[in-house]
């Protein structure tokens, strides 16, 4: 009797959880093309096992429906209309009030003009190629970089960089929400490949062209990662560490956590990362991405964007980082928080910091050709740098009403850099006489703030595609710097030596520069297809650059005697309106539109120093077009053009002489000109279903009148250079690249195949006289894959290249071939252990200027044990088990030949252990 009571009184207690456990679930029906609301349309709940009809409504004439007293459980929601086509879903109710948010229908019509291409793994729909996770097989716990690996079109490089169907990946979406801010490796490196359902890749628009629906030709290669709707409640992370045992105190080790919490559409993630061995999960050129740098020219395209575009070189001398080479103690951490509430509101906060110590020794060789005349450069620098930097970036979106919506975006960076060089070097002629001598040591110690803020104000009208926007944006850079030269610099004449010149300078820097832009722009439909597009613009932007060089005295002991001609205050300003007309039309199959764009632009420079003012004004006008024709729906051609001015930077036109390399001086120019360039891009992608293949061909071209380059003043007796930047007309480049992966069903063995070419024909002036340098750089890759889910996994890929590079002063063709060969390979045994390696073998070739022709394999391997239903895994890695792991780079351009070599981390040994959480694949525990 007891026994009957308590089993009645379980299930009365269980039978009033459940009925406790109700859930209310509303949404909203729209037409997918006109956004207005369905009337009338039928909306049940099914049960997921029988299909059996569980509750049905109708949506109210604001296309509203809403359900009460669901019970908890699966179920299957489906629309029914007599114009529409059917929408089936699965939803999950488990209490509270589930907002399912739009439905989108489509029109019957709609759905029998357009054809999705569905072939298993991969589904392609006009620009957008989609890849079902869950097709493509990798490790427990694997993170999204690993899945990207395995998707046919896509590459990853071993420096982490992301390429699609050639193009290299700049945005990564998750649920089409900037992840990290505008970081691709973040969400990559930091997300589940297990938490995502599908793996999106197209060209993404920019806002403007995606509010007013007409193609402007700016896009972006992106990703997004569509998480699996029970990965979006709850957390899932991982801790890793790793030690290297049995060593002294400078043992590499690696530590890293990762935290991502989901729940509806806020997102919540961190990291934390810290090591020695060269892993660094936010790379130090991501965080100069909105402008943390002043070696900045400014650039404006077809429609009047202005972006930014690094040129090389400036008076800070920072060093440059690169976590390949070298020895780095990094510590990266960072956080995300984004969330949208009723649709209306998006906030998105990124703030991240980092820290990098880093030491490299480097060697260098630099032959370079003046006519008959060769000089040989040999030169050893060891570089020790530590720098800091903290930014923020943050927006937040608002729709104020079914027509207006307005944005705002805020982003800063801080960020400072202590360093010392120090370096030996010798020229030589071809002969083997010496030419001079250096030693130096340059210690650097500068703080940077970036600041960025700009507001969108989006306006539709009554009238479909008629459209109204303003954006306003603010950019500030500001730079200080205290650095000092030590140099000794001896010449020789006939190998005997002549004269020796010592320097001792502290170099003080202070530099601001301001951007202020505005942008207006209005949108007329002229017919269903047909619309016009105006568009006007002003930018402004000023700049100060002061920089003073002081000598070392010995009569006071300080550095107080100004050097004038190492110092220079100079200020510039330059003004741009542009005003812009463009023809847009759009249809099913064809997309295109023309236009052009109008540029006046004023220069005033101001050299404080000399009292002397530069001012000059031009007028460009801005031809632009674009077309896509999709021939089918899984097949797209496009062709773009664009045009778009560089200014030149306050470091090119600042009249002042940058004396840190003695014998290779640098000295601005202010009578330079604006650089025009005209681009051209035809690109082709398509997939068969039958085969399981996939197509994509690009063709780039372009063509640019004053490029700012370099005349080089050398002397060939003293080896002695001054560099100034000129203009000069002449130059073009044009690439091709094809792309053709398929499967061999036979043996479930995926290939992709991918030849490229690329020339490359610039003007180039030595001691005042032009000359033309020509580069073709051809290569062909092939890669193979085959895997079987808890059995192998093997993929095997070479690489192979060839660099030809003439001028016309000696019509002598300098080339070198390069190959890599690389496999991985991975066994299970028991399901639980897995052994992995991967083997990479490097080949350059011996040429007349190289006489070594350099191989060095690279094998790594791992041993791995899982635990727990995959949850913890023990590891022991070894790295570099062959100990030849050196990282060499030949390069050949213009009338330059070299070859540098660099420290790299060699045969080490580590043991860790990963622990991998999460709450029940986001399930509700019971």
């Amino acid at each position: 009797m007891p026994k009957i009571t308590l089993t009645i009184a379980i299930l009365f207690l269980f039978s009033f959880s459940a009925f406790s456990q109700k859930a209310t679930i509303s949404g909203l029906i729209t037409d997918s093309k006109d956004k207005t609301p369905v009337y009338n349309s039928v909306v049940a709940l099914l049960t997921p096992v029988d299909s059996v009809l569980y509750k049905f409504t109708r949506s109210d004439q604001q296309g509203k429906f809403n359900f009460k007293d669901v019970k908890s459980g699966n179920y299957i929601l489906m629309t029914s209309h007599s114009q529409y086509a059917d929408y089936v879903d699965a939803v999950l109710a488990n209490g509270g009030d589930i907002k399912l948010g739009n439905i989108a229908l489509k029109s019957k019509i709609e759905v029998l003009r357009e054809v999705v291409v569905k072939a298993g793994s991969i589904r392609i729909k006009g620009d957008t190629t989609s890849y079902r996770a869950s097709d493509f097989k990798v490790d427990a716990n694997a993170n999204v970089e690993e899945l990207l690996k395995k998707l046919p079109g896509i590459q990853v490089d071993k420096n982490g960089v992301i390429k699609a169907m050639g193009e290299t990946v700049q945005k990564v979406l998750v649920d089409g929400e900037e992840f990290f801010g505008d970081d691709p490796g973040m969400a990559v490196k930091n997300l589940r490949a297990d938490a995502v359902k599908e793996v999106q890749v197209f060209n993404k628009k920019s806002d403007q062209a995606e509010f007013t629906g007409i193609d402007d030709g700016e896009t972006k290669k992106t990703i997004n990662l569509k998480l699996k709707e029970d990965k979006k409640k709850g957390y899932f992370g991982k801790i890793d560490a790793a030690n290297e045992p049995f060593s002294d105190a400078d043992s590499r080790y690696n530590t890293n956590s990762m935290f991502s919490s989901f729940k509806g559409k806020r997102k919540l993630s961190a990291f934390l990362l810290n090591g020695n061995t060269g892993q660094d999960g936010l790379s130090w050129q991501d965080s100069d991405r909105f402008g943390g740098r002043d070696d900045i020219s400014m650039n404006m395209d077809d429609d009047g964007n202005v972006s930014y575009e690094w040129t090389g070189g400036n008076n800070d001398e920072e060093p440059y980082i690169n976590t390949q080479n070298g020895f780095i103690k990094n510590t990266n951490a960072g956080l995300q928080y984004s969330n949208k509430w009723n649709d209306k509101q998006t906030l998105n906060v990124s703030p991240k910091f980092n820290n990098q110590i880093y030491n490299n020794n480097n060697t260098r060789f630099t032959q370079t050709r003046i006519g008959e005349t060769q000089l040989n450069e040999n030169t050893s620098t060891v570089s020790n740098v530590n720098r800091s930097n903290f930014k923020l970036n943050a927006t937040y979106d608002v729709k104020l009403d079914s027509l207006n919506s307005i944005k705002f975006t805020a982003r800063t960076n801080f960020y400072d850099t202590e360093s010392d060089e120090f370096t030996n070097g010798t020229t030589t002629g071809a002969d083997g006489v010496l030419k001079n001598k250096q030693q130096k040591t340059f210690t650097t110690n500068s703080d940077k703030e970036s600041l960025f803020a700009s507001i969108l104000f989006k306006h539709k009208f009554a009238k479909a595609r008629r459209t109204f926007s303003v954006n306003g944006s603010w950019s500030s850079l500001n730079t200080n710097s205290n650095n000092f030269l030590k140099s000794f610099n001896e010449s020789y004449e006939g190998g005997v030596f002549a004269s020796r010149t010592d320097v001792n300078q502290n170099k003080v820097g202070e530099r601001t520069n301001q951007n202020l832009a505005v942008n207006v722009t209005y949108t007329e439909p002229l017919s269903k297809q047909f619309a016009l597009q105006f568009a006007y613009q002003l930018t402004y932007n000023t700049g100060k650059s002061n920089y003073l060089t002081y000598d070392y005295s010995e009569d006071t002991s300080e550095y107080d005697v100004v050097v004038d001609a190492l110092s220079n205050q100079f200020k510039q300003e330059i003004t741009t309106h542009r005003p812009n007309i463009k023809l847009s039309y759009n249809a099913k199959k064809i997309n295109y539109s023309f236009g052009s764009g109008f540029g006046f632009t004023s220069f005033d420079l101001l050299d404080q120093t000399m009292d002397k003012e530069y001012k000059r004004n031009y007028t460009n006008l801005f031809p632009a077009a674009n077309f896509t024709y999709k021939y089918k729906s899984n097949s797209n051609l496009r062709l773009d053009y664009q045009g778009a001015t560089r200014q030149p930077t306050i470091d090119q036109l600042q009249p002042l002489r940058n004396n840190q390399d003695f014998f290779n001086q640098v000295v601005g120019n202010p009578d330079l000109k604006q650089s025009f360039s005209n681009n051209i891009r035809i690109s082709h992608s398509s997939y068969s279903i039958l085969t399981e293949s996939h197509f994509y061909q690009s063709i780039n071209f372009r063509t640019t009148s004053n490029l700012i380059t370099y005349n080089r003043d050398i002397d060939p007796e003293s080896a002695k250079t001054i560099s100034t930047p000129i203009n000069t007309n002449g130059n073009f480049s044009g690439n091709f690249y094809f792309g053709y992966g398929f499967k061999i069903k036979k043996i479930d063995l995926r290939v992709n195949l991918n030849p490229s070419l690329s020339y490359n024909k610039s003007v180039l002036s030595i001691n005042n006289k032009l000359n033309n340098s020509s580069n073709l750089n051809s290569g062909f890759s092939v890669y193979l894959n085959k895997f079987k889910e808890k059995k192998y996994e093997f993929s095997l890929s070479n690489s192979f290249s060839n660099n030809r590079n003439r001028t016309s002063q000696n019509d002598e063709i300098k080339s070198f071939n390069t190959n890599n060969l690389s496999l991985d390979a991975g066994i299970y045994f028991r399901e639980k252990w897995k052994l992995s390696t991967d083997y990479n073998l490097n080949t350059r070739q011996k040429t007349a200027d190289f006489q070594d022709n350099l191989s060095n394999q690279l094998w790594n391997a791992r041993l791995q044990r899982t635990f727990k239903k995959d949850e913890f895994t023990a590891y022991i890695m070894i790295r570099d088990i062959l100990n030849q792991n050196v990282g060499i780079n030949r390069y050949n351009y213009e009338n330059i030949v070299g070859e540098e070599q660099n420290d790299r981390l060699k045969r080490y040994v580590m043991v860790g252990f990963t622990w991998n959480f999460k709450n029940g694949n986001g399930t509700e525990k019971k």
